[in-house]
């Protein structure tokens, strides 16, 4: 039996179902498939690890070092590189590590500012990968120290 046929709206009658082909079906599962694997894979194992300067002693290959600048920046973030000093956000009595950084360096950049740099520790001085510098913004929406 041949199923009528409407002229310009293709060869069967609109509301008769269309036998697809699954192959469209499991190419869009398997890269639905792939594309999961691959999140999970780089959410898993693809992070470098982020460390506080009083973790850092002992640690190999690059890191992301999150700390606050304590004392004066000196240097030239592009000749011979600026240099500083960072210690833990929360503890102001541990121990420091000396930074040097080439690159550009965000506006914010200051004494007193938290930052994150990527690198690693090289004889004891961390130096940080070219223009990996990021400044921590300050809350607003932490609490004022009470006035005296």
């Amino acid at each position: 039996m041949e199923l009528p046929r409407h002229e310009g709206r293709g060869r069967y009658p609109q509301g008769v179902a269309r036998k697809r082909s699954p192959a469209r079906l499991v190419i869009a599962l398997s890269i639905a498939a792939v594309l999961a694997v691959f999140l999970i894979y780089t959410s898993l194992a693809g992070g470098t690890p982020s460390l506080r300067p009083s973790q850092l002693e002992g640690k190999t290959g690059t890191v992301s070092l999150v700390g606050r600048v304590v004392g004066k920046p000196r240097g030239d973030s592009h000749a011979g590189g600026l240099r500083f000093k960072l210690r833990d956000v929360k503890d102001p009595t541990a121990q420091t590590v000396a930074v040097v950084y080439k690159g550009s360096v965000p506006d914010l950049f200051a004494s007193g500012r938290d930052i994150v740099v990527d690198g690693e520790l090289k004889n004891g001085t961390f130096v940080a990968s070219p223009g990996s510098m990021v400044t921590k913004c300050p809350s607003k929406y932490s609490a004022k120290p009470a006035a005296q």
